[in-house]
């Protein structure tokens, strides 16, 4: 993306690394959960937020994985506070479990960067019973975010400091189904695109961001809801795309972020004060941008929401 430099509004372009947005910016007192921190831009997201004196939790598949970058970032920064803590957003009940954990700890709660995520995947049904992409992408981050909004509030409203959401979404979202979400068809394996199935995900992160603004403004909560797309970046997201990997390592230095740039607007979002009140809002590159026009009708967020709730209600109630 080195053909993509000049600054925009904020001071900020394509090429401003996680380090950069942050620069200056006194974390300390605050606490994070970054779902999806054991790789990609999810690492470099708590690192960068643990590197400005926040106290990091990195709820991850991979425990081992986990232990193995907390170590990391403690020995480049001796003074870093950072926990790893399961969580596999594909199943709710280690959702609930993560929350529960959480919650119960008397933790507070100032970001959560909902940031986790696959691409692309073959069809296949989370443990649930619920189409694996939009488990992972977006319902297992909407109950994340649900169970953990009252401490989220209890948070606020102890230290009189802005609370931050964060979904990490895409520019695919522009490109799913003709419906948007598949509301009567979310588990139909009939016409199943790994993309467009992958696009109605992201779609659902900008959509679950902007009607969650509406409600905390509606509670009178300084919190905050954005969404944004981090860039094309050269992670193993691309896992699932077979020869189109490869090309990607192998164009990647020339035409895509790194990780460090990939991390910016996650981090910007976070901590900067410019976006201090900024909420329903969806980000690229540092910046405000124009959504689709599905990622923008209230009516399919509000359907989103109600969908997302009672999909998400445990199998035994």
């Amino acid at each position: 993306m080195w053909f993509f430099k000049r600054n925009r509004p904020s001071g900020f372009s394509s090429s401003s690394t996680a380090e950069e947005v942050t620069q200056g910016i006194d974390g300390s007192g605050l606490t994070a959960i970054v779902t999806g921190a054991s790789s990609g831009i999810g690492t470099e997201t708590a690192r960068v937020l643990a590197l400005r004196g926040v106290d990091v939790v990195m709820g991850v598949r991979n425990m081992a994985a986990g232990q193995e970058f907390k170590e990391a970032i403690i020995k480049e920064i001796p003074a870093a506070k950072v926990d790893a803590m399961e969580l596999d957003l594909s199943s709710l009940a280690s959702v609930r479990k993560f929350a529960s954990e959480f919650n119960s700890s008397g933790r507070p709660l100032n970001i959560l960067i909902n940031n986790a995520g696959i691409m692309a995947a073959p069809f296949k049904l989370s443990k649930d019973n619920i189409e694996l992409q939009f488990a992972t992408n977006h319902l297992g981050h909407f109950l994340l975010t649900s169970l953990l909004l009252d401490t989220m509030k209890k948070t606020y409203h102890q230290t009189k400091k802005e609370g931050r959401i964060v979904n990490v979404s895409s520019q695919a979202h522009q490109v799913t189904y003709r419906e948007g979400v598949r509301f009567d068809r979310i588990n139909d394996q009939e016409g199943y695109s790994n993309f467009l199935a992958y696009g109605q995900s992201k779609l659902a992160n900008i959509l679950h961001a902007n009607e969650l603004a509406r409600h905390l403004k509606e509670d009178g909560v300084e919190i905050t809801a954005n969404s944004l797309h981090p860039g094309v970046i050269t992670t193993n997201l691309f896992r699932h795309m077979g020869v189109f990997q490869g090309l990607v390592s192998n164009l990647g230095r020339y035409m895509m972020k790194n990780v460090q740039q990939g991390a910016s607007t996650s981090c910007y979002l976070a901590l900067n004060p410019q976006v201090k009140g900024i909420s329903g809002e969806y980000f690229l590159d540092n910046n405000i941008a124009n959504a689709s026009s599905k990622a923008r009708d209230v009516d399919l967020a509000r359907r989103l929401w109600d969908f997302s709730i009672n999909l998400a209600q445990p199998n035994d109630s």
